[in-house]
């Protein structure tokens, strides 16, 4: 069983920061690839970041990319809890949103946590 809780959440103004954690429980968690996922007031959830396993590997949308990194605890002795992050750097009012983290391609979710920026 694995668990997803998210944090990091809140406002901040337009150019600012955030960084966000998914901690996670469970131990076949490490081994999952992690994604981040956002969704605005009337629109749907959309692709944000995603990681590799291991770490090596990871993806951005177009609209995140050069402000944006995921990034995850190194695989150790203790994998039940592998946290992963979003830092978000230089934000923007469209950035506006509830931030998810994902497990396994969408096999787990966390209940998401609120961003919102201000111009």
């Amino acid at each position: 069983q694995v668990q997803l809780v998210e944090s990091g959440g809140g406002l901040v103004q337009a150019g600012g920061s955030l960084r966000l954690s998914c901690a996670a429980s469970g131990r076949t968690f490490s081994s999952y690839p992690m994604g981040w996922f956002r969704q605005a007031p009337g629109k749907e959830r959309e692709f944000v970041a995603s990681i590799s396993g291991s770490g090596g590997n990871t993806g951005y949308a177009d609209s995140v990319k050069g402000r944006f990194t995921i990034s995850r605890d190194p695989i150790s002795s203790d994998n039940a809890k592998r946290t992963a992050y979003l830092q978000m750097n230089n934000m923007k009012p469209e950035d506006t949103a509830i931030y998810y983290c994902s497990a396994n391609y969408g096999s787990y979710w966390g209940q998401g946590t609120q961003v919102t920026v201000s111009s």
